[in-house]
């Protein structure tokens, strides 16, 4: 018998996370210039770094024989001050998925079960089964989230209930008011984890101050990052807001040191690069109706995005992938999230989504 055979079953039936195909992985797959592939399929900002967290990077390189500062201070205190939450009910994470698989361990145990929807974020039922808990996936309506159905769900056991919103990878948006109701009526032993990933690119009438909802709601979690429109994918930088309590249990099951020197420098600097993410937002908004437009064009069904991508339907999403990575055009296949002939391309500059564009038209023979 092997070592390996002993570890939890749990453990070992986890199909792990499948990332975007990199770049260079690409090139060498199929003899491509490196420089002649275009990325989009994570999520990332296609402007790239802010001009603020670049230099705030430059300065603190010479201090990198030193460890990072454990408790994040600077950045804890920007971010208390852009949210105006106390710093006491912060939690950095190195990217929003270290926050999400905090709050699991923190609040899961394997005589638990947590809630989420069909086709939200992976990591959510990949946290969960870490835990060795019950995960109860509840069916999508519409491709989003069936919150009605999330709260009948709910069962005595269950202490974590996930909600993306927007969510990845269908882009779709619970409007606030719903979500409200939703938070309410949760019993008090659920937490209710409030992903924001994308929460920045919403349009002024979706908006909604959900960080106010945290006084009315103490097992409410609000999760969000830095690696949509503050640029910042590389380095891996999230956090969550929520109770002074549920961030002490969070804290007290974070590894030190968990967000490194850089990270935490160039995200204080991002947070106030506000004509950087003011430049992303509006890119964005008309990427979102370039591709829209386009998609429409080739008569391919779509699903109305909120975040920075979009998501449509290919029938053979297989063969037209391999065609789009054929001709240099990286795009994410969501087949893993239940949706078999849907590919999900991400908004990038204007020349990049019209090169998609036309390299799709060719792939489906258009």
């Amino acid at each position: 018998m092997s070592i390996c055979d002993l570890a939890p079953q749990y453990i070992r039936s986890i199909a792990p996370y499948q990332p975007g195909k990199p770049i260079s992985e690409l090139a060498r797959e199929f003899g491509l210039q490196e420089s002649s592939i275009i990325k989009l399929a994570s999520n990332e900002n296609p402007l790239g770094v802010s001009p603020k967290a670049q230099a705030a990077i430059r300065a603190v390189l010479d201090g990198l024989a030193l460890y990072p500062d454990g408790n994040g201070f600077e950045l804890k205190q920007a971010l208390s001050w852009h949210l105006d939450v106390g710093m006491d009910q912060l939690v950095l994470g190195n990217g929003s998925n270290d926050v999400l698989e905090l709050a699991a361990r923190a609040f899961l145990a394997p005589e638990n079960s947590a809630v989420y929807a069909q086709h939200a974020f992976a990591v959510y039922p990949l946290v969960v089964q870490a835990m060795g808990c019950k995960g109860i996936e509840v069916p999508a309506k519409n491709f989003g989230h069936d919150l009605e159905a999330m709260a009948r769900a709910v069962r005595a056991d269950t202490r974590v209930v996930f909600v993306a919103n927007p969510n990845n990878p269908t882009g779709t948006l619970a409007p606030a008011a719903e979500m409200e109701r939703f938070i309410a009526v949760m019993p008090a032993h659920v937490l209710v984890v409030l992903d924001e990933a994308y929460n920045e690119y919403l349009r002024p009438e979706h908006r909604a101050d959900t960080l106010s909802w945290l006084k009315k709601y103490p097992n409410l979690l609000i999760t969000r990052t830095f690696s949509k429109v503050y640029g910042l994918a590389g380095l891996r930088v999230g956090y969550a807001v929520g109770s002074a309590g549920v961030a002490d249990l969070m804290n007290r099951v974070r590894q030190p040191f968990n967000v490194n020197s850089i990270s935490l420098a160039a995200a204080a600097a991002a947070l106030d690069d506000h004509d950087f993410v003011r430049k992303s937002y509006e890119l964005n908004l008309a990427g979102v109706e370039q591709l829209t437009a386009g998609l429409k064009a080739l008569g391919l069904a779509i699903m109305s995005s909120h975040g920075n991508f979009v998501t449509f339907k290919v029938g053979d999403a297989k063969a037209v992938n391999l065609a789009l990575l054929r001709a240099g055009v990286i795009v994410r296949p969501i087949a893993g999230y239940g949706l078999p002939d849907w590919l999900r391309v991400t908004v990038g500059l204007e020349s990049e989504n019209a090169r998609f564009l036309a390299s799709l038209k060719s792939a489906i023979g258009a």
